[in-house]
């Protein structure tokens, strides 16, 4: 089910799902969400002829703790057919300080509404959810 919605739905629903930090759209143009988008729309306006014929690259971070601790960076490809937003895949990825990757979640044939939040998508590769796994295995039955 693909839910295709206008700037303004589109920025909010992901928003409500804990989405509301800084974003990048085609590696530039940073900003919240909607604002990030819509500059990027604008200056296609002005450039004839340069609205995508793909996806849409969104980046921008769902954790961050400073330069020296691990990250999570989350990467949005968002589809962009006349006016009209919809989600279609998401890659969340765990990285060292020194940009290591340490855990990768990819997430396929989402729509906006299907989208996991923020906190669920940190989760998905956090480091604690795999030591709490850990410790009830270790358990010794008689």
């Amino acid at each position: 089910m693909e839910a295709l919605l206008d700037l303004d739905a589109f920025a909010r629903v992901l928003a409500d799902k804990g989405y509301s930090g800084y974003f990048h759209t085609q590696g530039a143009h940073a900003g919240k969400l909607k604002d990030s988008i819509g500059e990027y729309l604008e200056s296609c306006r002005k450039e004839a002829g340069c609205l995508p014929e793909e996806d849409l690259l969104l980046t921008g971070y769902l954790q961050w703790s400073g330069p020296d601790k691990p990250s999570v960076r989350c990467i949005m490809l968002v589809k962009y057919l006349n006016g009209k937003f919809s989600l279609s895949a998401m890659e969340v990825a765990r990285k060292d300080q020194f940009g290591q990757l340490l855990k990768k979640s990819e997430l396929k044939n989402l729509s906006v509404l299907s989208a996991p939040s923020a906190a669920q998508a940190v989760a998905l590769v956090s480091e604690e959810h795999e030591q709490k796994a850990d410790r009830s295995a270790k358990r010794f039955k008689l």
